[in-house]
């Protein structure tokens, strides 16, 4: 919560401010191809081996050599499928110089994820989220030299960004492997070709599901830089990138949540211990969270824009507004589908994925074309929306659970509150006084109607049952 922010906007902001929406738009066009094929790096292997080694620890020796095994083999296929999709689309020098670099930043990336989710699954949540954080310092670190010093001359140019990203993952994986040995003990690199075939085959179906989320939330904006003509892509790429930002910041919330709750869940279903509670918790707190964030931004959405950006804001403002409306659905995918993956219910998850990705490229391809990056955020909403309902459904259906009408006035009274909030914060004349007093009177308000129950939050940051 302290570091990915000032990563975000100290960092990231400052690099697409220095070099322009083009240039960043052309990076994070390329950026979003390798993290939407990322998952052949992974193949399920990370999800699933989270929800395994929390059941059975002692697996963790032998499974970890023959994994990074797996990983290296998956690591020249990856680069392989992306590289072609390049030649295959026509990328010229420069966006293959980056893409190259940006191959190798996903590999270690994925290679990090890995690590940490035997940290997980051994439930070191102390360790694993300080571990977490340990390459977005080292860019914070090599980045702010050179943005903030005058060692390139008041130069700055793309491509450092990347190179600054491979170093600070070589760093971070270093480090997080040696922890993760020590925990595990001696091993040996394998490349073990039944054992590989067995356990991809276990883990495929975690593979599809996140290959077909993947796009749904992240291929939008390759389709963004390639349907529209010369460097209006990249532009318009960069306009949405002002939202997603927040997006993506505020989403560590989701994400923290979801690291926990995976191998909670997963125990808690083999012990055979009621999960309702631990679900009504943990929608009630993250609920709160995305309505609030949500519906302020909806209200400051030209003055955030204003406060982080020097140029587009009129044009970034409705996109910010849309996107963040889809952070409530996505905070919602976050406990119900963290839940169904616990349960190894992957097939009907694979289902709504297919069903999620079909619908979102295809209003894509039709929105696009016409209202640029606003059209790519209202099918970002609008799919967000159908699948989050989606993984709710499957959830009430695969664990028989019964509506909680008391928890659902509640979060129906908050939203109301908050909207009358934020009408009232527009009569304070100063914005930023008007914003604060918004996000403070909906913590108040969480509080005061029940829907944030103080003891269990204080018993689960304290980690206990």
């Amino acid at each position: 919560m302290l570091v990915k922010p000032f990563w975000l906007f100290g960092i990231d902001r400052t690099v697409q401010n220095v070099t322009g929406v083009v240039d960043y738009g052309l990076y994070y066009s390329l950026l979003a191809l390798t993290a939407t094929l990322n998952i052949l790096l992974d193949m399920g292997i990370t999800n699933y081996n989270n929800r395994n080694i929390s059941r059975h620890n002692h697996l963790l020796p032998k499974h970890l050599g023959n994994i990074l095994g797996i990983k290296l083999l998956l690591a020249v296929v990856y680069a392989v499928v992306v590289l072609s999709w390049g030649f295959i689309v026509g990328y010229n020098k420069l966006q293959f110089h980056i893409l190259s670099f940006l191959i190798i930043n996903q590999f270690l990336l994925q290679l990090i994820l890995y690590l940490r989710s035997n940290l997980q699954a051994l439930h070191l949540f102390t360790t694993d989220s300080l571990v977490s954080v340990l390459d977005r310092v080292f860019m914070i670190f090599l980045c702010g030299i050179l943005l903030y010093t005058n060692i390139t001359g008041g130069v700055f140019k793309i491509e450092w960004f990347v190179y600054v990203q491979t170093v600070s993952y070589v760093l971070a994986t270093l480090i997080i492997l040696l922890i993760v040995l020590k925990k595990a003990g001696k091993i040996k690199l394998r490349f073990n070709l039944g054992f590989m075939l067995v356990f991809l085959k276990k883990t495929y179906p975690y593979a599809i599901l996140i290959l077909l989320m993947a796009f749904y939330n992240r291929f939008d904006t390759v389709l963004i830089e390639r349907l529209l003509p010369n460097t209006e892509g990249a532009r318009q790429v960069g306009l949405y990138m002002h939202g997603f930002r927040l997006l993506d910041a505020v989403s560590m919330f989701g994400v923290l949540f979801a690291g926990m709750l995976l191998p909670i869940f997963s125990r808690m279903i083999k012990m055979n211990q009621k999960i309702g509670e631990m679900v009504n918790f943990s929608f009630s707190l993250i609920i709160f969270i995305s309505v609030t964030i949500a519906i302020s931004s909806l209200f400051y959405q030209t003055d955030i824009m204003g406060w982080l950006y020097t140029d587009h804001i009129a044009e970034s403002a409705p996109i910010f507004a849309t996107l963040m409306f889809g952070f409530i659905p996505i905070t919602t995918t976050y406990i119900f589908g963290t839940l169904l993956t616990a349960n190894g219910s992957i097939r009907p998850l694979n289902i709504m994925a297919a069903i999620g990705m079909t619908l979102n490229i295809t209003l894509n391809l039709l929105l696009i074309p016409k209202h640029q990056a606003l059209g790519a955020a209202y099918v970002s909403l609008f799919t967000q929306i159908v699948t989050a309902l989606a993984q709710v459904f499957i959830a009430i259906k695969v664990f028989n659970f019964h509506a909680n009408w008391k928890l659902l006035i509640r979060v129906f009274a908050f939203t109301i509150i908050v909207v009358g909030l934020g009408l009232l914060s527009r009569l304070i004349p100063n914005p930023l006084p008007g914003y604060l007093s918004l996000l403070a009177a909906s913590v108040l308000a969480a509080f005061i109607i029940g829907l944030i129950d103080l003891k269990s939050l204080i018993n689960i940051i304290l980690n206990r049952e």
